[in-house]
């Protein structure tokens, strides 16, 4: 997404907020992956004064957005009292972080899963980054975003340069990646948002901030029917959460048990 659509960020993380008011965790350490200006930040630094913040940002941003984010996020470090450290973390790929294993107690994602080719990378990842007890909250684009544009005709379709997301994962999807990851008491849920729009020209700019469109469209060029493209999109948007229970236990796969090192003792027999 674009700055264009910054309020949507605002608007989904409040809404996480709201959903996260009600449970009980202490964490030492969390992960923002990714974040962005918005008061989800201080909202969580408020709820956990005693968190260490890690931010993941997100690549190729213009020199003038990376600047902004600095001052704000020191701003908040400022008004944290200064017993807070914020850190910039990069990722070293799209699906993984340059944060060491069983380093954060909860990760925070927002609007980010819906980017990723193959999502169950990305639980993955969350797995290893996750101490025992640990949580995992997160929202994305579900498959039926945009769907009043991927209802039109295929010619105007390609016309438009109408792409899917790149994860086409429902709820049920993700969740079975959770389960399958050995998430514990992953909880999912979706709601529609309906976009309207005043012209067809702003649905057609938050169309491509939210990747549906491979480039931008100006109308003032299209050669095709203007009266058959919508004024309104709808976002499905899924909220979950999982936490991590029972982290170094043994597992199984394909009828082969794993066993964790650190549950190898040794018993010294008496004479």
């Amino acid at each position: 997404m674009t700055h264009g659509l910054r309020w949507l960020y605002t608007e989904i993380a409040l809404r996480m907020c709201q959903k996260m008011a009600i449970v009980k965790i202490h964490p030492r350490a969390i992960l923002i992956a990714p974040d962005y200006p918005g008061a989800h930040a201080n909202w969580l630094v408020k709820r956990f004064p005693a968190a260490q913040v890690f931010f993941y940002l997100r690549p190729n941003l213009s020199v003038f957005e990376f600047t902004r984010y600095r001052v704000t996020r020191w701003f908040l470090l400022w008004r944290s009292g200064g017993g807070k450290q914020l850190n910039l973390s990069a990722a070293a790929t799209s699906a993984t972080f340059s944060v060491a294993p069983n380093s954060c107690d909860l990760v925070w994602s927002n609007l980010w899963l819906h980017e990723q080719g193959n999502p169950k990378i990305s639980v993955a990842e969350f797995w290893r980054l996750l101490r025992e007890g640990g949580l995992l909250s997160f929202s994305y684009l579900g498959p039926d975003t945009g769907k009043e544009l991927h209802a039109l005709d295929a010619e105007i379709k390609t016309a438009l340069g109408l792409v899917p997301l790149p994860s086409a994962w429902d709820m049920h999807d993700v969740g079975d990646a959770l389960i399958a990851q050995r998430f514990a008491e992953p909880v999912m849920d979706m709601e529609y948002l309906d976009l309207q729009y005043d012209s067809v020209q702003l649905m057609l700019h938050d169309a491509h901030a939210l990747g549906l469109l491979v480039k931008p469209i100006n109308l003032e060029n299209w050669q095709g029917n203007k009266s058959l493209l919508p004024k309104k999109l709808t976002l499905e948007i899924i909220y979950g959460h999982a936490w991590v229970v029972n982290k170094h236990l043994s597992k199984t796969q394909n009828q082969d048990a794993f066993i964790s090192p650190d549950q190898i003792q040794t018993k010294r027999i008496k004479d």
